[in-house]
Protein backbone atom coordinates (compact mmCIF):
# COMPACT_ATOMS: atom_id res chain seq x y z
CA UNK A 1 0.00 0.00 0.00
CA UNK A 2 1.45 3.77 -0.61
CA UNK A 3 1.83 5.85 2.14
CA UNK A 4 -0.68 8.09 1.22
CA UNK A 5 -3.17 4.85 1.49
CA UNK A 6 -0.93 4.07 5.00
CA UNK A 7 -2.27 7.96 6.16
CA UNK A 8 -5.49 8.21 4.90
CA UNK A 9 -6.31 4.70 6.87
CA UNK A 10 -4.52 5.63 9.97
CA UNK A 11 -6.62 9.14 9.70
CA UNK A 12 -10.00 7.42 8.80
CA UNK A 13 -9.34 4.76 12.01
CA UNK A 14 -8.43 7.76 14.05
CA UNK A 15 -11.51 9.34 13.56
CA UNK A 16 -13.88 6.44 14.21
CA UNK A 17 -11.72 6.16 17.39
CA UNK A 18 -12.38 9.48 18.58
CA UNK A 19 -15.99 9.08 17.33
CA UNK A 20 -16.50 6.03 20.03
CA UNK A 21 -14.32 7.49 22.23
CA UNK A 22 -16.96 10.73 22.35
CA UNK A 23 -19.77 7.92 22.12
CA UNK A 24 -18.32 6.88 25.53
CA UNK A 25 -17.99 10.36 26.70
CA UNK A 26 -21.84 11.04 26.54
CA UNK A 27 -22.18 7.93 28.61
CA UNK A 28 -20.03 8.30 31.04
CA UNK A 29 -21.42 12.19 31.64
CA UNK A 30 -24.88 10.42 32.40
CA UNK A 31 -23.60 7.89 34.69
CA UNK A 32 -21.15 9.68 36.26
CA UNK A 33 -23.09 10.71 39.90
CA UNK A 34 -22.86 7.04 40.23
CA UNK A 35 -19.21 6.32 39.29
CA UNK A 36 -18.09 9.89 41.53
CA UNK A 37 -20.13 7.70 44.61
CA UNK A 38 -18.07 4.60 43.73
CA UNK A 39 -14.46 6.53 43.61
CA UNK A 40 -15.20 7.99 46.37
CA UNK A 41 -16.08 5.37 48.59
CA UNK A 42 -12.72 4.57 49.98
CA UNK A 43 -12.16 8.22 50.98
CA UNK A 44 -15.26 8.27 52.77
CA UNK A 45 -14.21 5.48 54.48
CA UNK A 46 -11.71 6.91 56.93
CA UNK A 47 -12.87 8.80 59.44
CA UNK A 48 -10.85 11.88 58.35
CA UNK A 49 -13.38 12.09 55.98
CA UNK A 50 -15.87 13.20 58.57
CA UNK A 51 -14.22 15.92 60.23
CA UNK A 52 -15.19 18.76 58.46
CA UNK A 53 -19.32 18.53 58.47
CA UNK A 54 -19.63 15.39 60.15
CA UNK A 55 -20.06 14.12 56.62
CA UNK A 56 -17.92 12.66 53.99
CA UNK A 57 -16.75 16.16 51.79
CA UNK A 58 -14.21 17.12 49.60
CA UNK A 59 -13.93 20.64 48.58
CA UNK A 60 -13.40 22.33 45.44
CA UNK A 61 -12.20 26.12 44.16
CA UNK A 62 -13.51 28.13 41.57
CA UNK A 63 -16.75 28.66 39.30
CA UNK A 64 -15.60 25.94 36.71
CA UNK A 65 -13.83 23.49 38.94
CA UNK A 66 -16.79 21.21 39.54
CA UNK A 67 -17.55 21.27 35.43
CA UNK A 68 -13.85 19.97 34.59
CA UNK A 69 -14.36 17.25 37.69
CA UNK A 70 -17.25 16.00 36.02
CA UNK A 71 -15.83 15.82 32.59
CA UNK A 72 -12.76 14.05 33.96
CA UNK A 73 -14.65 11.35 35.55
CA UNK A 74 -16.80 11.04 32.44
CA UNK A 75 -13.53 10.99 30.09
CA UNK A 76 -12.42 7.82 32.50
CA UNK A 77 -15.58 6.16 31.78
CA UNK A 78 -15.80 7.02 28.51
CA UNK A 79 -12.34 5.80 27.46
CA UNK A 80 -13.28 2.42 29.75
CA UNK A 81 -16.96 1.84 27.65
CA UNK A 82 -15.32 2.46 23.97
CA UNK A 83 -12.05 0.47 25.06
CA UNK A 84 -13.22 -2.27 22.30
CA UNK A 85 -13.84 -0.10 19.58
CA UNK A 86 -10.79 2.08 19.55
CA UNK A 87 -8.59 -1.47 20.15
CA UNK A 88 -10.09 -3.09 17.17
CA UNK A 89 -8.87 -0.08 15.58
CA UNK A 90 -5.49 0.08 16.58
CA UNK A 91 -5.15 -3.68 15.62
CA UNK A 92 -7.19 -3.77 12.52
CA UNK A 93 -3.97 -0.96 11.46
CA UNK A 94 -1.61 -3.06 12.68
CA UNK A 95 -2.81 -6.35 11.85
CA UNK A 96 -1.70 -6.63 7.89
CA UNK A 97 1.79 -5.82 8.69
CA UNK A 98 1.77 -9.11 11.06
CA UNK A 99 2.81 -12.81 10.35
CA UNK A 100 0.18 -15.40 11.35
CA UNK A 101 2.12 -16.27 14.57
CA UNK A 102 2.59 -12.49 15.07
CA UNK A 103 -1.11 -12.11 14.99
CA UNK A 104 -1.59 -15.43 17.41
CA UNK A 105 0.76 -14.23 19.75
CA UNK A 106 -0.72 -10.35 19.88
CA UNK A 107 -4.23 -11.70 20.33
CA UNK A 108 -3.14 -14.03 23.09
CA UNK A 109 -1.00 -10.93 24.93
CA UNK A 110 -3.65 -8.70 24.34
CA UNK A 111 -6.47 -11.08 25.93
CA UNK A 112 -4.10 -11.25 28.83
CA UNK A 113 -2.91 -7.98 29.59
CA UNK A 114 -6.55 -6.58 29.62
CA UNK A 115 -7.48 -9.09 32.89
CA UNK A 116 -4.55 -8.30 34.16
CA UNK A 117 -4.57 -4.27 34.11
CA UNK A 118 -8.13 -4.84 35.46
CA UNK A 119 -6.88 -6.83 38.44
CA UNK A 120 -4.41 -4.43 39.40
CA UNK A 121 -6.66 -1.58 39.31
CA UNK A 122 -9.27 -3.78 41.11
CA UNK A 123 -6.40 -3.97 43.73
CA UNK A 124 -5.74 -0.30 43.89
CA UNK A 125 -9.18 0.48 44.72
CA UNK A 126 -9.70 -2.37 47.53
CA UNK A 127 -6.37 -1.47 49.48
CA UNK A 128 -7.14 2.89 48.97
CA UNK A 129 -9.18 3.38 51.86
CA UNK A 130 -6.17 1.75 53.62
CA UNK A 131 -3.55 3.60 52.36
CA UNK A 132 -5.88 6.82 52.29
CA UNK A 133 -6.35 6.19 56.53
CA UNK A 134 -2.44 5.63 56.93
CA UNK A 135 -1.63 8.57 55.06
CA UNK A 136 -4.22 11.15 56.98
CA UNK A 137 -3.47 9.29 60.62
CA UNK A 138 -0.14 11.64 61.05
CA UNK A 139 -2.06 14.71 60.76
CA UNK A 140 -1.35 17.12 63.69
CA UNK A 141 -4.04 17.70 66.66
CA UNK A 142 -6.26 20.95 65.93
CA UNK A 143 -5.95 20.16 62.40
CA UNK A 144 -8.88 19.89 59.55
CA UNK A 145 -8.24 18.02 56.31
CA UNK A 146 -9.83 19.69 53.71
CA UNK A 147 -8.77 17.58 50.24
CA UNK A 148 -9.90 19.06 46.60
CA UNK A 149 -11.76 16.55 44.14
CA UNK A 150 -9.22 17.45 42.00
CA UNK A 151 -6.13 16.49 44.07
CA UNK A 152 -8.32 13.21 45.22
CA UNK A 153 -9.33 12.48 42.06
CA UNK A 154 -5.33 12.74 40.78
CA UNK A 155 -4.75 10.59 43.57
CA UNK A 156 -7.32 7.86 42.65
CA UNK A 157 -5.70 7.83 38.52
CA UNK A 158 -2.32 7.46 39.58
CA UNK A 159 -3.07 4.63 41.90
CA UNK A 160 -5.63 2.92 39.24
CA UNK A 161 -2.94 3.48 36.59
CA UNK A 162 0.16 2.63 38.41
CA UNK A 163 -1.10 -1.08 39.65
CA UNK A 164 -2.69 -1.64 36.49
CA UNK A 165 0.46 -0.90 33.99
CA UNK A 166 2.47 -2.91 37.00
CA UNK A 167 0.76 -5.93 36.57
CA UNK A 168 1.71 -5.98 32.75
CA UNK A 169 5.87 -6.06 33.71
CA UNK A 170 5.57 -10.06 33.96
CA UNK A 171 4.06 -9.99 30.49
CA UNK A 172 6.35 -7.93 29.36
CA UNK A 173 8.84 -10.32 30.18
CA UNK A 174 7.14 -13.49 28.67
CA UNK A 175 7.13 -11.71 25.36
CA UNK A 176 11.17 -10.68 25.70
CA UNK A 177 11.62 -14.24 26.01
CA UNK A 178 9.64 -15.46 23.16
CA UNK A 179 11.31 -12.77 20.81
CA UNK A 180 14.69 -14.19 22.21
CA UNK A 181 15.46 -10.74 24.00
CA UNK A 182 15.63 -12.49 27.35
CA UNK A 183 16.32 -16.10 28.63
CA UNK A 184 15.17 -17.67 31.28
CA UNK A 185 18.77 -18.10 32.61
CA UNK A 186 19.23 -14.94 32.73
CA UNK A 187 16.12 -14.20 34.79
CA UNK A 188 16.88 -16.91 37.39
CA UNK A 189 20.74 -15.48 37.59
CA UNK A 190 19.19 -11.75 39.04
CA UNK A 191 15.66 -13.09 40.69
CA UNK A 192 17.00 -12.24 44.00
CA UNK A 193 17.85 -8.22 42.65
CA UNK A 194 14.82 -8.00 40.63
CA UNK A 195 12.49 -8.92 43.89
CA UNK A 196 14.56 -6.19 45.77
CA UNK A 197 14.05 -3.86 42.66
CA UNK A 198 10.14 -4.64 43.15
CA UNK A 199 9.80 -3.58 46.38
CA UNK A 200 11.73 -0.30 45.54
CA UNK A 201 9.56 -0.17 42.82
CA UNK A 202 6.62 0.14 44.73
CA UNK A 203 8.10 2.51 47.07
CA UNK A 204 8.97 5.29 44.49
CA UNK A 205 5.39 4.64 42.14
CA UNK A 206 3.35 4.88 44.52
CA UNK A 207 1.69 8.61 45.42
CA UNK A 208 1.72 8.28 49.16
CA UNK A 209 5.03 6.07 49.36
CA UNK A 210 3.05 4.53 52.76
CA UNK A 211 4.34 0.51 53.52
CA UNK A 212 0.62 -0.79 52.84
CA UNK A 213 0.22 0.58 49.19
CA UNK A 214 3.62 -0.82 48.48
CA UNK A 215 3.57 -4.17 50.03
CA UNK A 216 0.23 -4.39 48.25
CA UNK A 217 1.74 -3.74 45.12
CA UNK A 218 5.26 -5.54 45.32
CA UNK A 219 3.92 -8.61 46.52
CA UNK A 220 1.57 -9.45 43.61
CA UNK A 221 4.33 -8.46 41.45
CA UNK A 222 6.44 -11.20 42.89
CA UNK A 223 3.79 -13.54 42.57
CA UNK A 224 2.96 -12.21 38.76
CA UNK A 225 7.21 -12.60 38.32
CA UNK A 226 7.32 -16.30 39.42
CA UNK A 227 4.44 -16.66 37.47
CA UNK A 228 6.38 -15.64 34.60
CA UNK A 229 9.54 -17.29 35.06
CA UNK A 230 7.79 -20.58 35.69
CA UNK A 231 6.22 -20.14 31.78
CA UNK A 232 9.39 -19.03 30.68
CA UNK A 233 11.15 -21.75 32.07
CA UNK A 234 8.88 -24.41 30.43
CA UNK A 235 8.73 -23.04 27.22
CA UNK A 236 12.64 -23.38 26.87
CA UNK A 237 12.62 -26.81 27.93
CA UNK A 238 9.75 -27.80 25.08
CA UNK A 239 11.50 -26.39 22.91
CA UNK A 240 13.89 -28.31 20.83
CA UNK A 241 17.36 -27.41 20.97
CA UNK A 242 19.35 -27.12 17.98
CA UNK A 243 22.68 -28.65 16.93
CA UNK A 244 24.70 -25.65 18.12
CA UNK A 245 22.25 -24.78 21.05
CA UNK A 246 25.04 -25.35 23.77
CA UNK A 247 27.41 -23.49 22.16
CA UNK A 248 28.85 -19.60 23.33
CA UNK A 249 28.54 -17.23 21.06
CA UNK A 250 32.07 -16.76 20.25
CA UNK A 251 32.93 -20.79 19.82
CA UNK A 252 33.32 -22.40 16.14
CA UNK A 253 30.81 -24.24 15.40
CA UNK A 254 32.87 -27.54 14.11
CA UNK A 255 32.94 -28.29 10.45
CA UNK A 256 32.94 -31.53 8.17
CA UNK A 257 36.19 -32.32 6.91
CA UNK A 258 36.42 -32.67 2.92
CA UNK A 259 39.72 -33.59 1.42
CA UNK A 260 38.30 -32.63 -2.53
CA UNK A 261 40.37 -29.87 -3.41
CA UNK A 262 38.45 -26.81 -4.40
CA UNK A 263 39.62 -26.88 -8.01
CA UNK A 264 38.89 -30.58 -8.48
CA UNK A 265 34.93 -30.84 -9.23
CA UNK A 266 33.70 -33.87 -9.30
CA UNK A 267 33.88 -35.78 -12.59
CA UNK A 268 30.58 -36.12 -14.50
CA UNK A 269 28.47 -39.05 -15.58
CA UNK A 270 29.69 -38.80 -19.36
CA UNK A 271 33.28 -38.52 -17.74
CA UNK A 272 32.80 -42.01 -15.69
CA UNK A 273 31.90 -43.55 -18.86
Amino acid sequence: MPLMEHLRELRNRLLIAFAAVAVGLIVGWIVSTPVWEILKEPYCSTPQSHQLNGQCSLTYNGIFSSFFITLKVSLMVGLVVSSPAWLYQIWAFVTPALYRTEKRYTLTFLALAIPLFTLGAGLAYFIMDTSLAFLLSFSLDGTVATISIDDYLNYVLIMLLIFGISFELPLLLVFLNIIGVLSHATVAKHRRLVIFLMFVFGALVTPGGDPITMMALAAPMIILFAAAELVMYLRERRRPQSEFGDLSDDEASPLAEDTTPIDDPAPLEDDKR
